[in-house]
């Protein structure tokens, strides 16, 4: 048995799929086309004597055979259409020529990525490539060239990576299915180092500690000029 695989899109618009079944249908007496190889198997189209139907109402809107190239045309595809495929074909008195298995796959296409960059502490970035569709991969490039485990090191779905410190230049994520791919490329200069990091931390801190003192020293001095007052009446009382 050949076994054929064909990924087809799935569009918010009316997708169409073509499978070629035969190159001439009019070569045989009789062909049946079934969803499922093994098991239940539902049969859709059956063609004898050069007369076809389709056997399977509820898409019977949706299809068409074409005898003269063996062509079957599937209108407004959808997830649910996609699976295991059998088409057995036979010739004069019922003898069997042959099977042929197809599998075919319904797939959303990928979206426009889009990127996302963050400095770490130590002078690395952190990039993230986000994408829509079905099983995406991704693959990434610097300046034209693939990236290694020694410029950046890679998450389990390597949708996100982690850049070494120092590097710098024009960097491409593609991201890919069966269906479609697409690009997006950023230029990243190096992040800043440990100590700018750090001198921005001491300066927060330099800055808290200052409004905290300041504070503390405006309650203190309404206390203390209180205190004053205070005493003062007191004096004057004693006089």
């Amino acid at each position: 048995m050949i076994v054929m695989i064909v990924f087809a899109c799935l569009t918010n618009d009316a997708g169409t799929v073509y499978l070629q079944l035969v190159t001439d249908a009019t070569r045989y007496d009789d062909l049946s086309f079934y969803k499922g190889s093994t098991g239940a198997k539902t049969e859709i189209l059956k063609m004898k004597k050069d007369k076809w139907v389709i056997k399977y109402t509820p898409i019977e809107d949706r299809v068409h055979f074409f005898i003269n190239n063996g062509t079957f045309r599937l209108n407004n595809t959808r997830r649910n259409d996609s699976g295991e495929y059998l088409l057995g074909k036979y010739v004069s008195e019922g003898k069997s020529s042959g099977t042929r298995g197809l599998q075919l796959f319904i797939e959303a296409p990928v979206s426009s990525p889009q990127l996302s960059s963050e400095c770490l502490s130590h002078g690395e970035m952190r990039v993230s490539c986000s994408s829509e569709g079905d099983g995406p991969q991704y693959s990434w490039t610097l300046d034209g060239q693939t990236l290694n485990d020694t410029d950046a090191s890679f998450d389990n779905e390597t949708n996100t990576i982690t850049l070494k410190k120092g590097l710098s230049g024009n960097l491409t994520c593609t991201v890919r299915n069966y269906i479609s791919s697409d690009s997006i490329s950023k230029r990243i200069s190096p992040c800043p180092g440990v100590s700018v990091f750090v001198y921005f931390q001491l300066a927060e801190v330099f800055i808290l500690l200052t409004v905290c003192l300041g504070s503390y020293c405006f309650y203190k001095k309404e206390t203390c000029h209180q205190s004053v007052c205070s005493l003062r009446w007191i004096m004057v009382g004693l006089r």
